[in-house]
């Protein structure tokens, strides 16, 4: 018997209200009809949209409504198929949406190319005959930046038609991960057989006995090894499709590609990794810390996970965990904190785990609801955590749309990942500041240095690796599969040069499925290094910091990511919030050196 509760016997305080989007099903129905029909009025605009003035307004003003009617109508349903993703209801109704959100895309395609038939100048007129226009300013600017690598409609059609081939080798690797490979049973140290899967494998190896641990590890990593060959082939065509893209978008590299969608210079990624190479010798010392706190002579690659209390600490009840991160908050002002408080208690969280619930978490809801968040909260510090990281991201998005028009209300990953991560800092220093009890802060600095071990060392060693076989592709060098084992492993070597490694991990590459979204790693770890920067001055400069911050929060995408983040403070061109954030990290491993002690 299955002690995962049915959805019907979660008590709805813990339940999170969609039926403040749609009271019945029938309502979505409704809404689903109306904002289908409104698509194809996009259709009359197609060749005009930079006649006058007056038709671009009202094109974008059209754009927008119908985008962000699609936006509620698809996160109902998604959101309803997540509470049991086996109901088949909600799975044809999500499938409908996703249909409907492709259509609208589709229906408005045509909307940027036109744009970027304008100077700016031209646009700048059309501001002085409607003043309304001024509202996509830095829109208008971001679409006119890319004119350089958008190409002819003809060709624009053909990458369009391609992107589902261009991006094959992610389904095919995600397919075999997933669906078709099975993994093998292992025995516990109660005899019971415990299936690995991938799910369960890194919270398999945060169990205390040791030898159970190596028997998860080489069984898991071994199962990688039957399928070597296929997966070295998958990604290699992955790396070959970012290349030629770029190349026909006209970019010198993949990795110039991918940083031009945000704008983000290519100099911010080579200063993380630089910086972090600097500061090799924190992870070194957090390494030496397992081996000491696990009492062996040598640290192994399956004891990487472990933490360094021993053990996941005791239960912590949801209640408790709501009030500690509310309580930790407080920096920020008693408005973004009595904002939270009131989310907690109006339902935007649906806390706890039940049959066919999607797992993970995330904050989801659009521009016209409210916050939702899933959790499957656990009853552990990790959980406590996970729920200040999303209610940032939440938070994030309320300030946002409270502030700025639709055009503006979603933000780039680069920023998005500083506003949980704030929160998450915010939090570590709460509960050392106010938590007596030894172990419970152990806990806590446990947790604050393996997301920072995870985040930023972890997510940089990604980043290296795949700007290397990027750049390997584009000097014609072949990737084969003995040359990424050597590749990876090379780089374990470095950032783990305390630990023994083997030859299982360097099959490591096979199992992240980031690397099929190229260049996108990086992100956590410049947006972990700027939320410890930003809290370092909350913390020293007290409410006029807090109000920089907010401000950063409250412009959404009115900017692009390096000037917003400069508005709370932290410029991420330079290496300093990469320093400051690690320093941060040295900090707290002397810290918790001192309790070992």
């Amino acid at each position: 018997m299955s002690s995962v509760p049915d959805r019907s016997e979660v008590d709805e305080d813990y339940t999170w209200d969609l039926e403040s989007i749609y009271a019945t099903d029938d309502d979505w129905e409704a809404a689903y009809e109306a904002v289908a029909e409104r698509v194809a009025d996009l259709d009359a605009y197609e060749g005009q949209t930079t006649d006058d003035a007056e038709t671009l307004l009202e094109v974008l003003g059209l754009r927008d409504e119908i985008m962000r009617e699609v936006s509620t109508v698809a996160a109902y349903a998604r959101m309803r198929r997540d509470e049991d993703t086996t109901d088949q209801h909600y799975q044809a109704l999500t499938a409908r949406a996703q249909s409907l959100a492709a259509d609208a895309q589709s229906a408005a395609s045509f909307i940027d190319p036109e744009i970027q038939e304008l100077t700016r100048e031209e646009f700048d007129e059309m501001v002085e005959a409607e003043s309304d226009l001024e509202t996509y300013d830095h829109y208008i600017d971001d679409v006119l930046r890319m004119k350089p690598h958008t190409r002819s409609a003809e060709v624009e059609a053909l990458l369009a038609d391609l992107s589902e081939v261009t991006g094959a080798t992610g389904e095919v690797y995600t397919m075999l991960s997933n669906a078709d490979m099975a993994f093998p049973t292992v025995e516990d140290p109660e005899g019971e057989g415990v299936e690995i899967t991938q799910s369960n494998f890194t919270n398999l190896l945060k169990r205390p006995d040791r030898e159970f641990r190596k028997r998860v590890y080489e069984n898991y990593f071994d199962e990688w090894e039957s399928v070597r060959n296929t997966v070295a082939a998958s990604y290699k065509n992955s790396v070959k499709a970012d290349v030629k893209t770029a190349q026909a978008r006209n970019y010198d590299t993949a990795r110039e590609a991918a940083l031009d969608g945000p704008n983000v210079p290519v100099d911010v990624y080579d200063t993380l990794v630089d910086t972090v190479h600097d500061n090799i010798d924190k992870l070194h010392h957090h390494a030496e810390l397992k081996r000491q706190a696990l009492d062996v002579d040598e640290l192994r690659m399956w004891d990487l996970y472990m933490p360094l209390t021993g053990d996941e600490g005791s239960d912590l009840e949801y209640d408790q965990a709501s009030e500690y991160v509310v309580d930790a908050l407080a920096p920020l002002g008693e408005e973004y904190q009595s904002r939270v408080a009131e989310g907690l208690d109006s339902r935007w969280v649906d806390v706890y785990e039940n049959e066919g619930k999607q797992s993970g978490a995330y904050s989801g809801g659009t521009y016209d609801t409210q916050p939702f968040i899933l959790l499957n909260y656990q009853q552990d510090i990790a959980s406590m955590y996970t729920l200040a990281h999303e209610l940032g991201h939440s938070m994030h998005s309320e300030l946002t749309k409270e502030e700025q028009p639709y055009v503006y209300s979603s933000y780039e990953i680069f920023v998005a990942e500083v506003a949980s991560t704030v929160n998450e800092a915010l939090l570590t220093n709460h509960l050392l500041e106010t938590v007596d009890d030894p172990e419970f802060r152990k806990h806590v600095l446990n947790e604050f240095l393996e997301r920072v071990r995870s985040t930023l060392y972890r997510q940089t060693l990604f980043a290296e690796f795949e700007h290397e076989t990027h750049r390997l592709e584009e000097d014609g060098e072949p990737l084969t599969a003995d040359r990424l084992d050597d590749l990876y492993r090379g780089l374990k070597d470095d950032y783990y040069e305390p630990a023994v490694i083997d030859d299982r991990i360097a099959r490591e590459w096979m199992r992240i499925p980031h690397f099929y979204r190229a260049f996108y790693v990086y992100q956590y770890a410049t947006g972990i290094s700027a939320a410890l920067a930003i809290v370092d001055d909350v913390l020293e400069r007290g409410q006029p910091a807090a109000e920089d911050y907010l401000e950063f929060l409250r412009r959404g995408s009115r900017e692009y990511p390096l000037e917003l983040l400069r508005i709370a403070g932290v410029d991420m061109s330079s290496s300093d919030p990469i320093d400051r954030a690690l320093e941060t990290y040295g900090e707290r491993l002397d810290e918790f050196e001192s309790l070992l002690d």
